[in-house]
């Protein structure tokens, strides 16, 4: 019997609905669901509920925690899905590497290692789509704060120019998520019970206390108002 609330279930319906929109709007072949953490493995299980399947992708920057990479094979074995795993160019790495170290981040800022390890293998993936679909959430961030559930992405392009980008569950709060989690027995992060909240590379998160926000072990040398990898741009675009 679920837990959930009446407010809750709601949510949930509306979040199916915009998945279902989406599919609706794009063939299985031009539209994705980017995985990396909790909220993602949510956007997994309502798609589960429905009748239609799209591609699912991880981002493998090369700096994950071994829990993360044990996390991917654990969701992909619990829904039998297949992962793609986006990589970086190699070449990339490896300049950047070899010109400023493997810790550059910490003095010139993140920006230049996630461009490297995130962005550019994103872009690329992403120039194969129409649409996108993705796990963020409003009270994630600062740089959040004016997130639409639907809207054109004004940083990456699709296949065709334009690229769509749906966020399911960007009115759900950090308690919704969790609640939903172990109401359907959602498999998670292990890192997550060591008070890490908001998971990202090794060297550039870290656990947070209970009074923190939760993203606050990100890049927590760092302004919060720059807490985005890039992944994610247009947040800062809007916020600034």
């Amino acid at each position: 019997m679920s837990t959930l609330s009446l407010q809750q279930q709601q949510l949930i319906n509306n979040s199916i609905q915009l998945i279902q929109s989406a599919f609706e709007r794009y063939p299985a072949d031009s539209i994705a669901i980017s995985f990396s953490g909790a909220e993602d493995v949510i956007l997994i299980d309502l798609m589960s509920q429905l009748q239609q399947r799209c591609e699912v992708f991880s981002l493998d920057t090369g700096r994950l925690h071994p829990q993360t990479y044990r996390f991917i094979e654990t969701v992909r074995n619990h829904y039998d899905l297949p992962i793609k795993i986006v990589m970086p160019d190699s070449h990339d790495v490896a300049e950047l590497v070899q010109q400023k170290g493997l810790f550059s981040f910490r003095n010139d800022g993140h920006e230049e290692c996630c461009a490297a390890r995130k962005i550019n293998p994103l872009r690329s993936k992403l120039a194969q789509l129409d649409a996108w679909i993705t796990g963020q959430r409003i009270d994630q961030s600062v740089t959040r704060t004016e997130l639409a559930e639907v809207h054109m992405d004004g940083v990456f392009d699709g296949r065709n120019g334009a690229l769509e980008k749906f966020n399911p569950l960007a009115n759900w709060r950090s308690a919704d998520v969790w609640d939903y989690i172990r109401d359907r027995n959602v498999p998670y992060n292990p890192l997550h019970e060591q008070g890490y909240v908001s998971i990202g590379c090794e060297p550039c998160t870290r656990a947070v206390a209970p009074h923190e926000h939760e993203r606050a072990g990100r890049w927590w040398w760092e302004s919060a108002t720059h807490k985005e990898c890039g992944l994610h741009r247009q947040n800062l675009i809007a916020h600034g």
